[in-house]
């Protein structure tokens, strides 16, 4: 762990960062689900059931919206003028309607047809709806409802973000919960705050959440400043760090340390020797970037069977904590009493009992996410249990009054005089005349 007190600023911003380069990493988002990939060339991209390449999205602006054709290319999305409510056809209510499965004249047959003819998914719903016996009869509700849930199933179409800690955090959490401890976004956005994680600060973090925690630090500090990495195990885990694309300039203020290491640096008996004696297994920042695409790969391959998870669709069952689960003393929730089944909440004990630390809090978060449409704007019915628990407060450093003796009489001598109250002064009376 070696490096200078003054770090090189980060780079200037290059003009065409704005715009989507070869070997970026990238987010391609499609309605709640998010997945970060990184563009290369003639590399085939699974994404919702669908396989494409992403050489066409190389010199497009972040955020253009691309849609799937045949061979798996990916065109730009033209933006096309919706109807106004003036000009749409649509019923008072939906208490006539059955759902009888009669009301659509096109078979699957029909649909698969249409497909094997090119024909683009755009015009494949709006056939649909043409071919529907109760569109027009459907409320204005309704058809917004019926048209969305038709393109989501037919039109593939995908949107290439640039990454963010909000943007990666929603997506760990809706894909692969259990690699960042189900941690939620905004858990880890009161952690940056509480951190007070700013540019120019000197920052240690020891993190098990694939390294998401750093990235957002990362992200915040934007290139001034420094930060340790202490680690368990073999080597620092990056995958999500990874993720966020950062350049060269972020990675000269990044330092690891393993955390079995640090008793000895306390102690005073370390040397550089001991770090370069041991074997690194993890993947540093460098090394996760080549096995990221191999591994999400893998993963995608499993998901095309199963439909994809979104943000705020979890099962109950998903909410246990995987560290918890993964203990092989673990017992059903009517078994629990012992202390290993809240391990902050013996930190928070043994903190309140040491000391040493003010406005300690053990807090967990309540999130509900609202839909906000015209007219229907609501609490989703669907939403997060839990995002974890947080326990944060403000340590007070008494080493230099302990050390010098001087400043303890110093300090002594104040208390005495503070305690000291100054007698009260008598008062005259003035006299009356009598």
């Amino acid at each position: 762990m070696e490096g200078s007190g003054e770090l090189p600023g980060p780079q200037p911003p290059h003009p065409g960062d704005h715009r989507i380069r070869d070997g970026d990493f990238v987010v391609l988002k499609r309605e709640d689900v998010f997945k970060a990939v990184q563009v290369q060339r003639r590399k085939k991209v699974t994404f919702e059931k669908q396989w494409f390449y992403l050489d066409n999205v190389i010199g497009h602006s972040y955020g253009t919206t691309f849609e799937v054709t045949n061979g798996g290319s990916l065109q730009p999305k033209k933006k096309k003028e919706e109807p106004t409510s003036e000009t749409k056809e649509a019923g008072t209510d939906n208490r006539n309607i059955i759902d009888d499965g009669k009301s659509q004249k096109l078979t699957q047959d029909d649909i698969k047809a249409l497909k094997d003819k090119g024909i683009k998914g755009e015009e494949i719903v709006q056939q649909l709806i043409e071919n529907s016996t109760t569109f027009r009869d459907k409320t204005e509700f309704a058809q917004d409802k019926y048209i969305k849930k038709k393109k989501k199933k037919y039109e593939a179409i995908i949107t290439v973000v640039k990454p963010s800690t909000r943007i990666l955090s929603i997506m760990y959490y809706a894909r692969e919960p259990g690699k960042i401890n189900h941690m939620r976004y905004d858990t880890l956005a009161q952690m940056l705050t509480l951190g007070n994680v700013r540019a120019g600060n000197k920052m240690i973090v020891m993190e098990t959440c694939a390294g998401l925690v750093l990235g957002a630090m990362m992200e915040r500090m934007g290139g001034f400043g420094s930060i340790i990495q202490l680690y368990p195990g073999g080597g620092p885990v990056r995958a999500a760090t990874a993720c966020f694309g950062f350049p060269k300039s972020f990675l000269s203020g990044l330092y690891d340390f393993p955390l079995n290491k640090v008793d000895s640096l306390l102690n005073g008996t370390f040397s550089a020797e001991m770090l370069s004696s041991e074997p690194k297994d993890g993947a540093s920042v460098e090394e996760s970037n080549g096995t990221l695409e191999e591994k999400q790969t893998s993963e995608q391959e499993n998901e095309d069977s199963v439909a994809e998870a979104q943000e705020s669709h979890h099962p109950p069952e998903q909410e246990r904590m995987e560290i918890v689960s993964q203990d092989p003393e673990y017992k059903e929730p009517k078994e629990r009493g012992s202390k290993k089944d809240y391990p902050l909440l013996e930190c928070y004990t043994k903190l309140r009992e040491r000391g040493g630390v003010i406005n300690l809090r053990l807090s967990e978060t309540w999130l509900r996410n609202y839909q906000v449409l015209p007219d229907r704007s609501h609490p989703k019915l669907l939403m997060s249990g839990g995002g974890g628990y947080l326990l944060s407060g403000f340590t007070v450093a008494m080493d230099n009054l302990k050390a010098d003796p001087s400043l303890k009489s110093n300090a002594s001598t104040l208390e005495s005089h503070t305690t000291e109250e100054p007698a009260a002064k008598k008062r005259k009376c003035p006299e009356s005349d009598s």
